[in-house]
């Protein structure tokens, strides 16, 4: 039988434990409510389609949120806003979402890939996949790793080339009132639901390859994980470690999902960091592992965490709604001769060039179009 000092030292630990905040089980309740949102958003606009699509102004409101699948166009928006002072009437939403996203990153580091972020709760389910059928976390050697992890990098620059520095106020103004972007959203929602062979394979071959390779999109193609990356190192919050009750077991290191030393460094510097806070987490020695603004100062409480998280996303939102800047300006009206002109290749896109319009027309014709809609009992 277990000495009774025995059973009174286990039963205090689990105490203990139990009284311990459970990190990730706040963290997974963030991450399936943004999910649960992300879910809802998708059946409401594929609805929302569908009677678009058999002729019938559609009876349920288009959601918003899914501007939050147009990162390009956003980031289109973003300067054009800073260049215009003019917010984006298309798709507003979406310019408040990325804007969201990237105040997360300068807060709360690269909090939105971990507790926002529905690939990389799905990441996280590949990486079970992974351990399962390797029975260990594989890790890519370095001689391999670094070079990856620069195509994310790569891919950013291409799209900082593209837009920031190769599109003037015109260029920028001139793509955001085309007929492609007016139906980016459902080209977007197109792409899944009629996807071709080769779409199908390419993602096909990710999805092996996040298997195989533990975050592979996340760590190494996902210029949007790259833009936040960048940002976090303006981030006041970081992982620190108490060096003084730090026993050097390296539970935080081995259970890092992005192979951080942790165990190394008394504060955590690295665009890898998603915040996710696995490694405090996992610390068996109170106090040792904190994500702060300073060593041993300004430590934030996950549960605080979690709620800046969600108050930034709502009150993003609600902003946006105040300001009027969160749904489109585009008529349901319009959205009826959008689809059914889709196939036309006015709506086409070839390489980065929409094809060309007279914008004053169009504009003008869309004006019509909404003013008709309008004018009906």
């Amino acid at each position: 039988m277990m000495p009774r000092d025995d059973k009174m030292s286990a039963a205090e630990s689990i105490v203990k434990k139990l009284k311990q905040p459970d990190i990730q089980l706040y963290r997974k309740i963030v991450q399936y409510l943004f999910l649960a949102t992300v879910v809802i958003i998708g059946i409401k606009f594929t609805i929302f389609i569908n009677q678009l699509e058999s002729g019938m102004v559609p009876t349920v409101t288009r959601p918003p949120g899914i501007e939050a699948f147009l990162p390009i166009s956003s980031l289109i928006s973003l300067k054009y806003w800073l260049v215009s002072g003019i917010l984006n009437p298309i798709h507003p939403a979406g310019l408040i979402i990325f804007l969201m996203a990237l105040a997360t990153a300068v807060l709360l580091k690269r909090g939105f890939c971990s507790w926002v972020c529905p690939f990389g709760l799905l990441t996280e389910y590949l990486n079970r996949l992974h351990k399962l059928i390797f029975r260990r976390n594989v890790k890519v050697t370095p001689w391999l790793d670094y070079p990856l992890r620069s195509l994310k990098y790569l891919l950013l620059a291409f799209f900082f080339w593209a837009i920031v520095l190769k599109m003037n106020a015109a260029a920028l103004d001139y793509f955001i009132y085309s007929p492609y972007n007016m139906v980016a959203d459902i080209k977007m929602l197109y792409f899944f639901s009629d996807i071709t062979p080769f779409a199908f394979w390419v993602l096909a071959v990710l999805m092996v390859l996040s298997i195989l390779i533990r975050n592979f999109w996340c760590r190494y193609l996902c210029p949007y994980g790259a833009l936040l990356g960048v940002l976090s190192f303006l981030s006041i919050l970081k992982v620190h470690r108490n060096e003084t009750t730090c026993t050097n077991c390296q539970k935080c290191s081995r259970n890092c999902p992005v192979d951080i030393n942790v165990h190394k460094t008394t504060g955590v510097i690295s665009d890898e960091c998603h915040a996710c806070l696995q490694c405090v987490a996992v610390c068996p020695e109170k106090d040792t592992l904190y994500i702060s603004a300073a060593r041993r100062k300004g430590v934030v409480k996950p549960l605080a965490y979690a709620i800046m998280v969600c108050l930034l996303f709502v009150g993003g939102s609600l902003v946006g709604r105040l300001t009027g800047n969160w749904q489109t300006a585009i008529s349901n009206n319009e959205y009826l001769f959008h689809v059914k002109n889709l196939d036309t290749p006015f709506y086409q896109h070839n390489r980065g060039q929409t094809p060309a319009y007279n914008k004053e027309a169009w504009l003008r014709m869309m004006q019509k179009i909404r003013e008709s809609g309008d004018k009906r009992p």
